[in-house]
């Protein structure tokens, strides 16, 4: 097995990306061979082309793990031309970093930064929102998945598919703000923006929004995928514990809060014979305690290793562990949650619900939880366009997002 960024520079990027193409294009008629008998496919309700869809997406995704990415995406180092997005520029915010974040900040040596986002817009609409911001306007607000150390805002991402549906769903949002937080790395890369980097971003993204832009926080929805999710969840919590803060204006925690297969707990205690983790190998994920998922978490958790993730809120809000510090939901917006009944996170998903809807409730209301599961469904199946739970998940944001 090849470690996780092992290949990462030329020509070993090149030789392996032209052995996984090779070895691709040789599997691909075995699994259509394969999986002409539904009997046979990784689910039986899957179609053939849905069966082939996945095993491509997983080839894709260990090439990209031992590659560092097959596409050429950028970073918060620069920005990339597009005529799909307007890049704009968002400067770090020092000034709103207390509590324990500024604690772990200076344990991991990471500062706010000036970042780049992507604006989204509706067909027809203009590239970025014109201001003055009118009243009762609503934006999205979107954290790319990828595990914390790959992927990108860019419409070039795969990701963007998801930023490209949600902004037809409301004619009261037209536009989305997609954020390039930094990413984290290790070796056999340098160890670069751990914990809590992304936060520092993210937290920087929403203050652009409200302060620069003009947007009430009761107007911003919230959106993550994977570990966008966990950021999403991350930074929610931020507002909401810190909100009485002396001497520090913080704003409003946002007023929905969407989380599309959300990373939501980052330790071991999802993992038992027979849990979604370990028996749901139909997903394209791997399994999450080896290979490029420990990977993941190791650079995101960076000095402080892995025991932080087993007792700390902001990071393993679905945590089954104990702790001193159980994550509370109480003033958390409205939220819709989406999982597929084939992923790999499914338990840990279900348990983040249970959690949320303790305190919460469950509803459309303000205030509560609703919960959607895309049957057989895999993580993150929203990034394909051709999924065949993707209509209904979008319809059912919609009407969630209509009946605020």
């Amino acid at each position: 097995m090849v470690s996780p960024l092992s290949c990462t520079t030329q020509p070993w990027k090149g030789l392996y990306l032209a052995y996984g193409l090779c070895i691709t294009l040789l599997q691909v008629p075995l699994w259509t061979l394969r999986y002409m008998w539904p009997s046979v496919r990784p689910i039986s309700s899957w179609s053939l082309g849905h069966a082939i869809a996945i095993q491509l997406s997983r080839r894709v995704a260990h090439i990209s793990s031992v590659t560092g990415g097959i596409a050429g995406l950028p970073t918060h180092h620069a920005t990339l031309p597009t005529p799909d997005a307007e890049a704009v520029w968002i400067d770090g915010t020092p000034d709103l970093v207390t509590a324990e974040l500024e604690t772990w900040a200076f344990v991991a040596k990471v500062e706010p930064e000036r970042i780049p986002g992507y604006w989204y817009c509706r067909k027809g609409a203009p590239p970025m929102p014109t201001t003055p911001i009118p009243s009762g306007q609503r934006v999205f607000y979107f954290l790319h998945g990828g595990g914390y150390i790959q992927l990108s805002a860019h419409p070039n991402d795969m990701t963007s598919n998801i930023t490209r549906a949600l902004v037809e769903l409301n004619d009261s949002a037209s536009h989305a703000l997609s954020l390039e937080y930094r990413l984290s790395s290790t070796a056999p890369l340098p160890d670069q923006n751990p914990f809590p980097a992304a936060l520092l971003d993210a937290l920087a993204g929403y203050n652009y929004l409200v302060n620069i832009m003009g947007y009430s926080p009761s107007n911003i929805i919230l959106v993550g995928d994977s570990a966008g999710g966990n950021l999403a969840l991350a930074l929610t919590r931020y507002f909401v514990e810190n909100k009485n803060t002396p001497k520090i204006s913080l704003p409003a925690p946002p007023g929905h809060l969407i989380l599309l297969s959300p990373w939501a707990d980052l330790t071991t205690s999802h993992d038992w014979p027979g849990s979604s983790s370990h028996s749901n190998t139909a997903d394209y994920l791997e399994f999450h305690d080896s290979g490029r998922s420990l990977y993941s978490k190791h650079a995101f958790l960076g000095p402080f290793g892995l025991g932080l993730a087993s007792h700390n809120r902001y990071i393993s809000p679905a945590s089954l562990f104990p702790s001193d510090t159980q994550p509370r939901f109480g003033g958390f917006p409205r939220t819709f949650i989406v999982t597929g009944t084939a992923e790999r996170f499914y338990d840990a998903t279900r348990t983040l619900r249970k959690k949320m809807a303790a305190e919460m409730g469950e509803g459309v209301g303000e205030g509560h939880v609703m919960y959607f599961e895309g049957k057989d469904a895999v993580h993150d199946f929203l990034v394909f366009t051709w999924h065949p739970c993707r209509p209904a998940t979008l319809e059912a944001i919609q009407q969630w997002l209509a009946a605020a």
